[in-house]
């Protein structure tokens, strides 16, 4: 089964690995017994579904959740069912994968306009007068 994130990019259900683990927190006896929680594991160096902005993109954006060996760690224990645990993962991964797909605008700087300059230059001179009248009643 494939999982469509963009138009332009669907990752293979191979690519994915998960695992169950035992949710941490409160929940009396039944967390004790039972591995709710979701470990997702998604190597982002050697997916061949990534092109390689998205997967430099990516690899910023995973941060810590990033492993040495290039691989993104995912835990979801928000839920108490395996099933919707695995969904949140699942989701998370297709929403960081979408941020990743959209290349950051490069910033073109802008200068001042004339009349904001004029502005500020004014708010100057007002505060200084300010402060000035400030000393001279100091000195009375």
């Amino acid at each position: 089964m494939t999982i469509r994130i963009t138009h332009s990019i669907a990752l293979d259900d191979d690519e994915i690995e998960e695992s169950f683990i035992r949710a941490s927190g409160p929940g009396g006896q039944h967390v004790n017994k039972t591995e709710t929680a979701v470990q997702l594991r998604f190597d982002v160096r050697h997916s061949p579904s990534l092109p390689d902005g998205v997967r430099r993109r990516l690899e910023r954006l995973a941060g810590s959740r990033l492993t040495l060996d290039g691989v993104l760690i995912l835990v979801a224990d928000r839920h108490r069912s395996q099933h919707r645990n695995r969904l949140d993962a699942l989701d998370r991964l297709v929403e960081l994968i979408r941020e990743a797909s959209v290349a950051p605008v490069a910033r073109r700087p802008t200068r001042p306009t004339l009349g904001s300059k004029q502005r500020r230059l004014e708010e100057k001179s007002r505060r200084g007068q300010i402060k000035r009248g400030r000393t001279d009643r100091a000195e009375d």
